[in-house]
């Protein structure tokens, strides 16, 4: 069992930038891979990015890709977001999500994370 916290949300500037992070409690997170989610309003919730238990692979949606890095401290038991070049449409929920079966691949899809912050709102005005 793991519980996952996430904090940094906010409002921001389009073209600024917010870095989330996901404290996670348990010792086993250094074998999970992580991923960030994000659900805006009246929509389904979508892969954002994703990491590996190494930390050594990383994977973004096409959506942020270039823009959003995921990256972990192991010592820490964090995951972070850092978010650049936000724009408005980047506006949602974003939760992070811990996969504990240690996949080659980073699973894009929500159901292959068992477990799930409760989410931290971003907001980014034009």
């Amino acid at each position: 069992q793991v519980q996952l916290v996430e904090s940094g949300g906010g409002l921001v500037q389009a073209g600024g930038s917010l870095r989330l992070s996901c404290a996670a409690s348990g010792r086993t997170f250094s074998s999970y891979n992580m991923g960030w989610f994000r659900q805006a309003p009246g929509k389904e919730r979508d892969f954002v990015a994703g990491i590996s238990w190494t930390g050594t692979t990383t994977y973004a949606a096409d959506s942020v890709k270039g823009r959003f890095t995921i990256s972990r401290d192991n010592a820490k038991n964090t995951v972070y977001l850092q978010m650049n070049s936000l724009k408005p449409e980047d506006t949602a929920v974003y939760y992070c999500a811990a996969d504990p079966k240690r996949r080659l691949t980073i699973a894009t899809m929500q159901t292959m994370y068992d477990y799930w912050g409760q989410g931290t709102q971003v907001t980014v005005s034009p």
